[in-house]
């Protein structure tokens, strides 16, 4: 009899109709088959009564006879040869009597358990049994071995996963690269392609499940995942890079920087002014530059310069399209990613110090309150003095020294500014700021500390994007202006209920309802603004870059976009502006666990925000020797501003999970 489980031998026990009773195999399994699935090899002799089972007579032979009664392989070559002659089929009787010269029945039984094996010399039919052709033999041996070779490769592929050994990709078969390949796009992410049976009993095998996490842990093992890959920056628009047409075609504008360009025979020569860079020392594409200007009647002009990339970039050139398929650079705990090729960014479309760049130049006038009294806003000529680091210039501002006044005295302009908002109901929320930066592949806690340098930069570009969106509406200038709607905040008195700092700024983030980027002016509540533009930084983002190409167009009295034409464009790259931001943050989170990882038997003082999902007991902590606000399990009953003292409880950067715990 034949079924699922293979070939066995049995005794007919009854017939019922066109079904048959069985008592299969020598363990005398009882089960019903259809006749078709039954082979009779040898029939009862006589009016014999059926015996019970296999071992009782006549069928009184043991499993061990049977197999010692198979004849020799020679003897089964000798039958096939002799078949082989003429084709012809012989009855199973007939043919077991050639091969093995008797009729014993625990040799016609060896005989038959050989036919439906693995055997390739004969067919085995209801009609008879005939020896297959020399070619077919070949063939049938070749597809074999084949298959043989492949049973191996897959069983060493499968070994190697158990034992999480490395192994190298050429080394694999074709279909076992394509299963590698499977396991990375599911430890990306990209699950939607099944993984094959025999695939998910060799992971089961290595204990893994088939969750992204423990394929990502089982690759890292085999030498095919690097621990910080991070699945969300991959076919992603930065970690292809720029192609060698797009790197060619920034060498070219490099080489062409130095010549005239269209337009640069309008631009006010302002290079004798005392313009300062302020950026973070690790930055290398410097978007904007300060200077102030002494009026003759004794009134100061604070001037804001902005890079200028639309003078070698054109509008609908491969670098923009690229640029605009970005929507902005990206930032990394390992670096920054440009929204154009770094060569290009970090040369002649930065304000280089000590070079003569071209710009977009805002030069402001303030009132004694700090409101804007005039403005300009025209294309220049810029050569900033010298590059400074937020450390340098806040130095600088603290000591204020005689033979260079000027930052010290920007900053006592820009924080009247500050004051200004404030009565118009801005919120200011400043406080340190902890990031995990990458430095020779290892994390470092980097603090970012709101000194006055930090504070006067940022207001200026406030100050800047204030009085372009003014810009924009006095002139009926289609601009991506971004807006916050009105939030209800707390009352007085249950704010200053809250320690300040971190605790009664979560208070009023609470409140605030995400910023909006529109084609039409509209406030900004915690920047306490009628209407704000972001413009000062065009290689950076691409929102900025359209800015100055409106502004140019209206200024030349060319056409500029309408609404939806502008509306357009700012929905094409709403989609990648959000990936780069996920991206930020993905990677960012990783390098928090790794950084935690590294200090899971530390502790740390930490103040309770508010709860996220009370239910669950997870709230929101500020750690403030870290200057980071994360989720954790809290104490129950934990208020805003108690002190808590938390630790690790699981961390694993490669399954994205991060634990921490908190007790008081």
């Amino acid at each position: 009899m034949s079924d699922e489980r293979g070939a066995h031998l049995a005794v007919v026990l009854q017939i019922q109709g066109s079904r048959l009773e069985l008592s299969v195999g020598f363990h005398h399994r009882q089960q019903q088959l259809p006749r078709r699935q039954v082979e009779l090899i040898l029939p009862l002799a006589g009016a014999a009564s059926a015996p019970p089972r296999l071992g009782v007579a006549p069928w009184d032979f043991s499993e061990a006879e049977v197999a010692q009664s198979l004849p020799r392989r020679r003897d089964f070559a000798a039958a096939w040869l002799l078949l082989s002659e003429d084709q012809d089929l012989w009855p199973f009787h007939d043919w077991a009597e050639l091969v093995a010269s008797s009729r014993q029945p625990q040799v016609m039984a060896a005989c038959w358990q050989w036919l439906q094996g693995p055997q390739l010399w004969f067919r085995s039919r209801q009609q008879g049994i005939s020896a297959r052709p020399l070619d077919d033999l070949r063939r049938l041996r070749q597809e074999r071995h084949r298959l043989a070779r492949q049973q191996q490769r897959q069983a060493q592929w499968h070994d190697a996963l158990r034992r999480r050994a490395p192994i190298q990709r050429q080394a694999l078969a074709l279909e076992h690269q394509a299963e590698l390949d499977l396991l990375l796009a599911w430890a990306s992410g990209d699950q939607d392609t099944p993984l094959p049976v025999e695939l998910a009993r060799a992971l089961h095998a290595a204990r893994c499940t088939t969750d992204g996490g423990a394929i990502r842990h089982l690759l890292v093992d085999l030498g095919h995942w690097d621990r910080h890959r991070l699945p969300s920056l991959q076919a992603s628009s930065w970690q292809q890079g720029f192609s060698a047409a797009l790197e060619a075609e920034a060498e070219r504008l490099i080489a062409q920087a130095a010549e005239p360009q269209p337009g640069d025979e309008q631009r006010l020569d302002l290079s004798h002014q005392h313009c300062v860079t302020i950026d973070d020392p690790d930055t290398r594409d410097i978007d904007d530059g300060l200077a102030l200007e002494r009026l003759p009647q004794g009134g100061l002009r604070l001037w804001i310069h902005v890079a200028d990339p639309g003078r070698l970039v054109a509008a609908g050139s491969p670098l923009d399209l690229e640029a605009r398929r970005r929507g902005s650079s990206l930032y990394l705990a390992s670096g920054t990613l440009p929204m154009f090729p770094t060569a290009l960014a970090t040369g002649p479309l930065s304000l280089r110090a000590g070079c003569r760049n071209a710009a977009w130049s805002l030069g402001v006038e303030l009132t004694e309150e700090g409101a804007v009294a005039s403005s300009r806003l025209l294309r220049s000529w810029v050569r900033p003095v010298y590059r400074l680091s937020y450390a340098d210039a806040d130095e600088l501002i603290e000591l204020a020294p005689p033979q260079d006044p000027d930052l010290s005295d920007l900053d006592l302009l820009l924080q009247r500014r500050r004051q200004w908002r404030l009565a118009q109901g801005a919120l200011l929320m400043d406080q340190p700021e902890g990031r995990i930066r990458v430095s020779d592949g290892e994390p470092q806690l980097e603090i970012t500390e709101p000194g006055a340098s930090r504070q006067l930069v940022a207001e200026a570009m406030i100050l800047a994007g204030a009085v372009v969106a003014g810009y924009g509406q006095e002139h009926g200038l289609a601009l991506p202006y971004r807006s916050q709607l009105p939030a209800e905040l707390p009352p007085d008195a249950e704010l200053k209920a809250l320690p300040a700092g971190p605790v009664r700024h979560a208070a009023l983030k609470r409140c605030l309802s995400r910023g909006h980027t529109g084609s039409q002016p509209s406030p900004h509540f915690s920047l306490g603004l009628k209407a704000y533009v972001q413009a000062t930084s065009p290689i950076r983002r691409y929102g900025d870059l359209l800015v100055q190409r409106q502004i140019w167009a209206q200024q030349q009295g060319e056409p500029t976009l309408d609404a939806e034409a502008l509306q357009e464009v700012l929905q094409a790259i709403e989609a990648p502006i959000r990936q780069g931001i996920q991206i930020s943050r993905d990677d960012q989170r990783h390098w928090q666990q790794v950084w935690f990882e590294a200090h899971r038997s530390e502790q740390w003082e930490a103040a309770f925000l508010r709860w996220l999902r009370p239910q669950d007991g997870l709230g929101l902590l500020h750690l403030e020797t870290l200057a980071m606000d994360l989720a954790a399990e809290c104490s129950a009953g934990a208020q805003p501003g108690d002190s808590l003292l938390v630790r690790v409880q699981q961390v694993d950067p490669l399954r994205d999970q991060l634990r921490l715990i908190a007790r008081s």
